[in-house]
């Protein structure tokens, strides 16, 4: 076989792959979430903030496909500087759970089997939105649907839930909030 002929075969392979894989995000069922404290897009209250209690909202979700053995929540502040601002880090969820109550203590594990990871505060659990003074930061709460209980201890950072969740997602979904001091 020619030189051209086995790189033309390596490329159409590649980018076959690439249309496989685009295809598998693209299709991945939707999870909806919301929050009765705010609406998508909108303004977190100070209650979830550190100007107020400092407590998680109450978060709801519907959609969870067959199959979800457990339920992973990461809530960021990709609006901070440098990187990504970890507020939230919750797995092991429970499948068949379908909301979370606002103020969820900050315990490395909850009664359900639940388990917190590190913040960017340093700690275990729930840190509200505290941004510098000026304009708005925008707030994701993401969640996801996985086909097994993560193989995590308690702690885990963000970059290790998203790691042990790789080809285990089934669904996903995002709520926006924004907060401004």
């Amino acid at each position: 076989m020619s030189f051209k002929l086995l790189l033309l075969i390596l490329m159409l392979t590649i980018i076959s792959g690439c249309i496989a894989k685009e295809k598998e995000v693209n299709n991945m069922e939707k999870i909806s979430i919301s929050s009765e404290a705010f609406n998508d897009g909108g303004t977190i209250p100070d209650e979830y903030t550190c100007e107020g209690e400092d407590i998680s909202p109450p978060l709801s979700w519907q959609g969870l496909p067959d199959g979800t053995k457990s339920i992973a929540l990461i809530m960021d502040d990709p609006d901070a500087s440098g990187r990504a601002f970890v507020h939230w880090v919750i797995y092991n969820i429970p499948g068949s759970t379908q909301k979370l109550s606002k103020g969820i203590p900050r315990k490395e594990k909850l009664a359900d089997g639940s388990l917190q990871g590190m913040t960017d505060f340093g700690k275990a659990g729930y840190g509200g939105p505290c941004p510098p003074l000026g304009k708005p930061h925008r707030y994701f709460f993401k969640i996801y649907a996985i086909d097994k209980i993560l193989d995590l201890p308690s702690k885990a950072s963000k970059e290790d839930v998203e790691t042990a969740m790789k080809g285990h997602i089934l669904a996903q979904g995002e709520l926006i909030g924004k907060y401004a001091r």
